[in-house]
């Protein structure tokens, strides 16, 4: 959920970031939940409340089996006149339409599309590298790794297995942004803290009452954490947060998405 009006989020002045070690890379079908319980135990973590956990949605994806075998997926006519215009394989962009629900931006080399679960990003978050499952038979690939069926689901279930009561859960991916160079971290799914943290009504340092400011509380979290897991071959894929304190919350991260018939830049 938002936070109230005027409700408080305490950030301490030092927050700790704490990439937990030892995460193998994660097949369909395995659970999280026993491998994170490890990485705490390896790293000398308890789980406390106020603790906030930003998980990669490709470390769902891989246990939830998203892998797709591009040599199976058959374009369609649409997908073949689209490649041509954005010059990329047919087949990709066939996966790309079936993640999506419409195209926002195209251009060669460049396909900019609204995503089934209502985020805009390029090639719809598909993830190509390091995406094929453990014991791929010979002949096959190259393969693709979608984002998870409900990422705010896949949180709350993981939150459940863990079992502790009051910590967070932030899926994250990394986005690019309009007018800037560049991915950061983003939320694409959440659980347990407020995804948005409505700072209105406040005052601010010299007694103004705040009218627009709302923090987009999960997408701060997993751009910090994204910092500390790394874009490449850190193997990183779990980042446990302390140092904050917030009211639990049902959340959801469609309370980060701007309404489609508002956004200047859809």
């Amino acid at each position: 959920m938002t936070t109230p009006p005027g409700t408080a989020l305490e950030v301490g002045a030092r927050v700790h970031f704490t990439a937990l070690p030892g995460i193998p890379l994660v097949q369909a079908g395995d659970a999280l939940g026993p491998l994170i319980e490890d990485a705490l135990t390896r790293a000398e973590l308890q789980l406390e409340p106020g603790d906030v956990l930003v998980v990669t949605s490709k470390l769902f994806s891989r246990s939830e089996g998203r892998f797709v075998d591009m040599s199976t997926v058959v374009p369609s006519e649409e997908a073949r006149a689209l490649a041509l215009e954005v010059d990329k394989d047919p087949a990709q962009v066939e996966l790309i339409l079936r993640e999506s629900v419409g195209v926002s931006r195209k251009r060669p080399g460049v396909l900019v599309v609204r995503h089934r679960l209502g985020f805009i990003s390029a090639n719809a978050a598909i993830d190509m590298s390091n995406a094929s499952p453990a014991h791929a038979a010979p002949g096959t690939g190259p393969w693709a790794l979608l984002l998870p069926e409900d990422p705010d689901k896949s949180a709350r279930d993981l939150l459940a297995a863990l079992g502790v009561p009051g910590v967070g859960l932030v899926v994250s991916d990394s986005f690019g942004r309009p007018f800037r160079v560049g991915t950061v971290g983003v939320a694409v799914g959440v659980a347990g803290v407020p995804a948005v943290f409505d700072q209105r009504g406040r005052l601010d340092l010299h007694g103004r009452e705040l009218q627009y400011t709302i923090t987009a509380l999960a997408d701060q979290l997993a751009a910090a954490a994204d910092l500390v897991a790394g874009q490449s071959d850190e193997a990183r894929p779990v980042i446990h947060i302390r140092g904050l304190r917030f009211v639990p919350a049902e959340s959801h991260v469609r309370e980060l998405l701007r309404d489609p018939e508002v956004d200047l830049y859809a």
